[in-house]
C-alpha cells in the first residue's frame, strides 16, 4: 500500500512542479496560485516548485519505506 500512495502523491508533487515551471492555465492549478498568490504574491509560482518539489521528495521517502 505504501508503493501506491507513494507513487499517487510523487505524480501529484511532480505535477504540481511542473505546473509551476511552465505557469499552467490548468483549473486546479489555478486554483492552488490563487491561493499561493495570496500570501506570496508574485513570488505564487517559485513557491508552488518549491512545495512541488518538497512533496515529491517525502514521497518518495514513504514508498521506499525511509519515512512514514
Amino acid at each position: 500500500m505504501n508503493i501506491l500512495w507513494g507513487v499517487l502523491v510523487l505524480i501529484i508533487g511532480l505535477l504540481l512542479f511542473v505546473g509551476a515551471l511552465t505557469k499552467s492555465e490548468f483549473v486546479i492549478y489555478r486554483l492552488f496560485h490563487a491561493r499561493a498568490k495570496m500570501l506570496w504574491a508574485d513570488n505564487a509560482h517559485t513557491f508552488l516548485m518549491v512545495v512541488g518539489l518538497v512533496i515529491a521528495g517525502l514521497s518518495t521517502l514513504f514508498f521506499l519505506g525511509i519515512w512514514g
